[in-house]
């Protein structure tokens, strides 16, 4: 009897003796864990306010170097077919002005990637010749030439949104038909504005400005001087902008320095057939 009393005291004090056991508390770990983001985002972020280069600093550290030869990747080709290579935008020489006489272009071809931006002066250009591909009207002149709006397949926009569109090869200028009513520097100013802006869009294309031609008697305010001096100053004009000029102007003058007889019609007040196809010659023998 004794014998067992001492077992069950034992056996309870066995029991009185164990540890308790740990319980996982999930709920304690999130907040230690939301605790620890909170510290570490706020020392980035004091980081980042007290650096102004950290962010630049930090994602372009990693440089990745590129394989050259990952970069030569061969382009697949078509059986039998080139592939040309991009235009490349060349880089042209100082010009010679006014264009010295060359050999004469063909006629028949020449003007198939010519085109013609003009006035009142030379619209009826292709009428007279093959060279037919003229854009402009009566209301463009020098001065408003940036802004004026003119029709075409292009629709009706600018002088400067219609070749940005078409991209000829070469294109002829004959602007002026202003003279005597705008101020001459006006008129080149606004010229040379949109010479500056073709040059910037299409630098592969060759422009030729043409200078305009004389007048058959003075009649104040259009006088031949006033027109020389218009003419020297886009013989200016082309040279500071490194593009070509053409002199229309003396190729139709007499000896006394007026617009030769047979290029006037006094009866019609406008000019020959003979006029036109002089100008068509003249820009045939003239290319650079």
């Amino acid at each position: 009897m004794d014998k067992n009393k001492n077992i069950r005291t034992v056996s309870n004090s066995n029991r009185k003796r164990r540890k308790p056991r740990v319980k996982f508390n999930f709920g304690v770990l999130l907040i230690i864990f939301i605790l620890s983001f909170s510290a570490c985002f706020a020392l980035y972020m004091v980081a980042a306010n007290m650096n102004e280069n950290f962010f630049e600093d930090e994602f372009n550290s990693i440089i990745v170097e590129e394989n050259p030869e990952d970069e030569q990747e061969e382009t697949p080709e078509a059986d039998g077919d080139e592939v040309s290579p991009p235009e490349e935008n060349h880089v042209k020489a100082q010009v010679t002005n006014p264009v010295p006489q060359s050999a004469a272009a063909d006629y028949a071809t020449y003007f198939d990637n010519c085109c013609l931006i003009t006035d009142s002066t030379l619209l009826e250009m292709g009428e007279y010749t093959s060279f037919t591909d003229v854009i402009g009207d009566s209301s463009l002149n020098a001065a408003n030439c940036t802004t004026a709006k003119v029709e075409s397949n292009y629709g009706t926009v600018t002088i400067y949104d219609t070749l940005k569109l078409k991209k000829p090869e070469n294109v002829y200028i004959m602007l002026g038909s202003d003279i005597g009513v705008s101020p001459t520097e006006d008129m080149t100013a606004s010229y040379t504005a949109l010479i500056e802006n073709l040059t910037a869009v299409l630098p592969n294309m060759n422009i030729y400005i043409m200078q305009i031609p004389p007048v058959i008697t003075d009649n104040a305010p259009v006088t031949n001087e006033l027109i020389n001096t218009y003419n020297e100053q886009l013989l200016a004009m082309a040279n500071s902008k490194n593009v070509y000029c053409i002199d229309t102007s003396t190729a139709l003058k007499s000896v006394d320095g007026n617009l030769k007889e047979e290029y006037w019609s006094a009866e019609d007040k406008k000019f020959t057939e003979d006029m036109y196809k002089a100008v068509a010659e003249y820009i045939l023998t003239h290319v650079a």
